[in-house]
């Protein structure tokens, strides 16, 4: 048995899927276009430079969700897939995650950004599992907090995020011949480095060093 897990932006994804998101929702109106923009160009900048605070980040990140009904939210799921994120996916990332299917390896999505946003991406991929940040939810009313729960699938807390969720299925680490991950970002490091397989994919700066010095292979998925 074989695991692959896949970062999702900037990784299968040629772009951010919660930007896409907020763009999205700028477009319906939703949320103030100015004080959105400001704040994803400031927490983008401390993501790049390794010193995002993710408290203070899904706090943001997911404020918009407590503001709209669960009916209207998955309503806009399929325009926001078709209009927003299928324009993303280029065919080598479709073909890298098929390859891996259909040889039977366990998949995943890995992603710090929240599940309801990326749920239905993992399902225009065909990965049957996500591992994002988890949105709070209201249990009486079935709405969003604007909280996530638990721990938030972030640096090393990928880590801790998927040996929770093999364990739920009665596996670890020594289950597999082979594990792969691939990210485009040094914030993904500490999973890159737990994997036998790390693969950089059109990596930043800081990432494509690391895998020059060690060996790892380097891929681009755009196209």
């Amino acid at each position: 048995m074989e695991l692959a897990l896949f970062d999702l932006d900037n990784t299968l994804l040629s772009g951010d899927s919660d930007y896409e998101w907020a763009q999205f929702l700028i477009g319906k109106g939703a949320v103030d276009a100015e004080i959105q923009e400001a704040k994803n160009k400031a927490f983008y900048e401390h993501y790049k430079a390794g010193t995002l605070d993710i408290d203070e980040f899904l706090a943001f990140q997911l404020a918009p969700l407590a503001r709209h009904d669960r009916a209207e939210l998955d309503a806009w799921h399929a325009e926001y897939v078709a209009n927003r994120i299928r324009p993303l996916i280029g065919a080598p990332a479709r073909e890298l995650v098929a390859r891996h299917l259909d040889a039977g390896h366990l998949c995943a999505i890995v992603t710090a950004t929240n599940s309801f946003v990326t749920g239905p991406i993992a399902r225009e991929f065909g990965i049957p599992h996500l591992i994002g940040t988890i949105p709070a939810v209201d249990v009486p009313s079935g709405r969003f907090t604007g909280a996530p729960t638990g721990i938030p699938s972030f640096q090393a807390g990928k880590i801790t995020r998927v040996e929770a969720w093999l364990e739920s299925q009665g596996l670890w680490w020594g289950s597999f011949a082979k594990t792969w991950f691939y990210s485009d970002s040094h914030n993904d490091l500490p999973l890159l480095e737990k994997v036998s397989h790390p693969v950089a994919v059109d990596p930043d700066p800081t990432l494509r060093s690391r895998a020059e010095r060690d060996g790892w292979p380097v891929l681009s998925l755009r196209g």
